[in-house]
């Protein structure tokens, strides 16, 4: 798109000046040769009073004196009694002169000039036409370029903001990009992610809930299945059916399981020894041309090379989730600071906004609670991916907010992994 954007402008002023460039070219240089031969007829006619009024005042007529009022002129002046007076370096012979005359009381005068002067002027005018025509179409290329990265950037994002929503990540990214037609669809894109982010947060409450109710009953019933075997001493068929109706309860509660452990965002065995630095760098870079749009930036401090047990896709998702909680309901710039805690890699977000509701701080990360700006979702979405790989979020300071995500380090998880092998041996 962007090319096409680019070769279509292109021609259409290719197209404009050259309409306008030839005929003004045209009419340019017939115009100087135009003004070169009344220049000529208005000297000649200059020169021929002067020399009437020479010859009634009794003055001489000298070359020298014309050749100074009239420089780079041939001059040849006849006059009455046969006597010709020329003014004037004489050109070399086969020079193509432009030539004016005129007479009168028996005087005639001839005024001539090189014609090259002329053409050398004309050639001179035609490449400053030239040069404001080039100069039109690279100022029309740079424009073209700029409007074809303005309007091809945000369908690209937007592209990828229509990806991110089909494949679950219902994040708004409230970029706007100047464009009123390309604003709107973002909004829109902006309510379909939270209504999206709404409907799955109640299937997943649904499946929760459903999960658990049917978790109890066939717990009890695989009970009833392993006392009915255990106590079946005849005939063998109830045993031999027994078994087999156990066999199916144990698969169904392992299927309810997998189903609450979805329904939880429970991602296990998902958490890799992650680089802290990289996922948080990736955010930053994605977040903070929306913060210097509001006259706001975000900063990265504290230690460097960290490295945490997490999914990076649930770590990006939960810094995300603070960074939007901070650019809606925060002020000033936001400091996102890495260290090392007590066994935990500790990555704090906050910003000098005015910070948490004392009504809301005990219950910030509950479902549903917002101050009303929000869905009162996302925060509570943030900490049960944190939960899932093993770490946990944490509101360390009410005014002004910051909050802290605290990861396993990557040696005690792997720590934790030796002795999981060793134990059983």
């Amino acid at each position: 798109m962007r090319r096409r954007l680019l070769l279509s402008t292109l021609a259409v002023a290719v197209v404009a000046i050259l309409l306008l460039g030839i005929p003004l070219a045209y009419a340019t240089h017939k115009l100087i040769y135009e003004e070169a031969r009344q220049s000529l007829d208005r000297e000649a006619a200059s020169i021929l009073g002067g020399v009437g009024f020479s010859l009634e005042s009794g003055q001489p007529i000298t070359d020298q004196k014309i050749s100074q009022e009239y420089p780079g002129r041939y001059i040849v002046i006849t006059l009455a009694n046969d006597r010709t007076v020329t003014a004037g370096a004489r050109p070399a012979r086969g020079t193509e002169l432009l030539t004016a005359t005129g007479s009168a009381g028996g005087v005639r005068v001839q005024v001539s000039r090189p014609a090259g002067q002329i053409q050398d002027e004309a050639l001179r005018l035609m490449l400053l036409i030239g040069s404001l025509a080039a100069l039109g179409v690279a100022v029309t290329v740079g424009l073209a370029m700029f409007q074809a990265r303005k309007l091809t950037v945000p369908l690209t994002d937007l592209a990828e903001t229509a990806d991110r929503l089909g494949s679950g990540n219902a994040r708004p990214r409230r970029h706007r990009y100047g464009i009123p037609e390309v604003d709107r669809v973002a909004e829109v894109l902006d309510r379909s992610a939270v209504r999206i982010a709404d409907l799955l947060a109640a299937s997943r409450e649904f499946a929760s809930d459903a999960s658990h109710q049917l978790r109890t009953p066939l717990t009890a019933l695989s009970m009833r299945l392993e006392e009915m075997v255990e106590a079946a001493e005849y005939p063998e068929v109830v045993r031999e059916e027994g078994a087999a109706a156990l066999a199916q309860a144990e698969r169904l509660v392992a299927v309810v399981e997998q189903l609450l452990a979805r329904s939880r965002h429970d991602r296990t065995g998902a958490a890799v020894a992650a680089p802290v630095d990289d996922i948080i760098a990736q955010q930053v870079e994605e977040w903070r041309p929306i913060f210097r749009r509001d006259g706001r930036d975000v900063r990265t401090t504290g230690e460097r090379g960290l490295v945490g047990m997490t999914s990076p896709e649930g770590l990006s998702q939960i810094i995300a989730t603070l960074l939007d909680n901070s650019l809606v309901h925060g002020s000033g710039p936001v400091t996102i600071n890495t260290k090392l805690g007590v066994g935990s890699v500790v990555v704090e977000i906050g910003d000098e906004g005015p910070g948490i509701p004392a009504d809301l701080e005990a219950r910030v990360f509950e479902r549903s609670v917002s101050s009303g700006k929000g869905t009162g979702l996302g925060l509570y979405l943030a900490r049960s991916l944190a939960v899932v790989d093993g770490g946990r979020l944490e509101l360390i300071q009410n005014r002004p907010a910051v909050f802290g995500v605290f990861l396993r380090p990557a040696a005690e998880a792997r720590l934790a992994s030796e002795r999981v092998v060793i134990g059983p041996a």
